[in-house]
């Protein structure tokens, strides 16, 4: 073989295989993109699974509160079963009254009782205890 001959034949070959790299790249691109295609195809649906039961556990929660709100007026409406008679209800009352009114005097009452005395025994046994907290740490 001759060296012009030769040179052309590996010429030739140079730009057959330039031009398979070249048809092999833009084959890798395109495979590329449709990778990419196919993820977000994928995350969309997951996403509209996600968004699917999401609005399911809401309607479910929407219909929870609308029972219970019917549930609720139907219970105001209704009328109480416990009719009290006239004569035991003021003898309740003046009980009840009677009991706070006891409460606030006998807790005045203490108020009023303490003396400076008590008050300073009071700070001491505080100080004390502020002590015993500081040996410890």
């Amino acid at each position: 073989m001759s060296i012009p001959k030769e040179f052309e034949e590996l010429q030739n070959k140079r730009a057959q295989l330039e031009e398979e790299s070249r048809f092999l790249e833009e084959k890798a691109k395109t495979l590329e993109e449709r990778v990419k295609i196919l993820e977000e195809k994928i995350a969309i649906e997951e996403l509209e699974k996600n968004n699917e039961a999401k609005q399911e556990t809401i309607n479910q929660l929407e219909s929870r509160i609308n029972e219970l709100e019917e549930r609720l007026k139907k219970t105001l409406k209704e009328p109480t079963s416990f009719e009290p008679t006239a004569e035991p209800m003021p003898e309740v009352s003046e009980q009840v009254q009677e009991e706070p009114e006891e409460e606030t005097v006998t807790v005045k009452a203490l108020e009023d009782t303490i003396t400076a005395p008590q008050e300073e025994s009071d700070e001491t046994l505080k100080r004390q205890h502020e002590k015993k907290k500081r040996k410890f740490f």
